[in-house]
């Protein structure tokens, strides 16, 4: 009977979450070039890593998962977006993945993450995140999500994110394509004078999906300004709640909280946006609103050919996008 190596067990999780990383939107070429960093980890497995001039990566492999250290060197502008790829090719498993992430003093840099669980039937999925962003550092973050139809998947971010003196932080979270099965976002930002944070939020929940969103932002320092802007659409028996807090402390902080919900068939919204001001020269503002997708789009669509179900999709998906 014949036998796999390690080489060979490894070639297949490569091949495999390269598929899925390509489902997932993800340029596989990018991959493979070599004056582009990227990261590339399997369950507990590092399968490829790239590192370019002024980054610091150091990455290890755990039990479940793996401990990743990147630092953005000061005064360095990375000229092409970091490439994360983290994800899990069986039906059941846990990936831990812990990052401490530091982008030093005038630096820049985008990261792209593409999370896959194509085949999630019992999968738990943990990210818990130390990000700090140096005086005047600038940092994109966009994450996006493909996970499988069974819906069997538990995802768990938690972040701290410390923006210093003229930092600039913005991210955007989309988990639009597949079950979300449980998704429970945690970030937590304080962001200090002249600082700038955007946390943007897509969740599309089908059948008996629970999605739970919350998004804290300290606004700490003279003139801070951040947005909260989330978009949950949910259908069949999906419940969503979400809470987006942003709290003035300091003069001239300015921050506001923006929240829409669409709901279909027996899904259950819930929108909370609190926000908090203790100093008289700081502003936060807010606006909520749920409701169902608008039914002269749907029977325009519908007039084109289109079944009701695949309309309403449609139109979910262009909200989201």
């Amino acid at each position: 009977m014949m036998t796999l190596t390690k080489l060979d067990m490894l070639s297949k999780d490569t091949e495999d979450m390269t598929a899925a990383y390509t489902v997932a939107g993800g340029d596989v070429e990018v991959l493979h070039n070599h004056e582009i960093s990227s990261l590339v980890v399997s369950g507990n497995k590092v399968l490829s890593a790239n590192k370019t001039e002024g980054i610091v990566l150091e990455k290890q492999e755990t039990e479940n998962g793996v401990d990743i250290k990147m630092t953005i060197k000061k005064g360095y502008k990375i000229p092409h977006p970091v490439h994360l790829c983290f994800g899990l090719i069986p039906e059941d498993g846990i990936q831990e993945i812990k990052m401490d992430f530091v982008a030093e003093e005038d630096s820049e840099v985008e990261l792209v993450a593409h999370c896959t669980f194509p085949n999630a039937v019992k999968v738990v999925h943990k990210m818990e995140a130390e990000m700090v962003i140096g005086k005047n550092a600038s940092v994109t973050y966009t994450e996006t999500h493909f996970h499988g139809p069974y819906g069997g998947i538990q995802v768990l971010p938690k972040a701290h994110i410390q923006i210093e003196e003229g930092g600039s932080y913005c991210t955007n979270f989309s988990l639009v394509s597949g079950r979300v099965g449980l998704l429970e976002f945690d970030y937590d930002v304080d962001a200090e004078k002249d600082s700038l944070c955007e946390m943007i939020t897509k969740v599309y929940g089908k059948e008996d999906d629970v999605i739970k969103v919350l998004e804290r932002i300290s606004l700490n320092g003279e003139n801070a300004r951040s947005v909260i802007k989330s978009r949950i659409a949910i259908t069949d028996e999906a419940v969503s709640e979400f809470r987006g807090i942003t709290e003035g402390h300091a003069p001239r902080a300015r921050g506001h909280v923006d929240c829409m919900e669409v709901i279909q068939g027996n899904a259950k919204a819930e929108a909370v946006p609190i926000v908090r001001v203790d100093h008289p020269e700081a502003k936060v503002t807010h606006e909520a609103a749920i409701g169902c997708v608008d039914k002269k789009e749907v029977e325009t669509l519908m007039a084109r050919g289109l079944e009701e179900d695949d309309a309403i999709d449609i139109i979910v998906k262009g909200m989201l996008a």
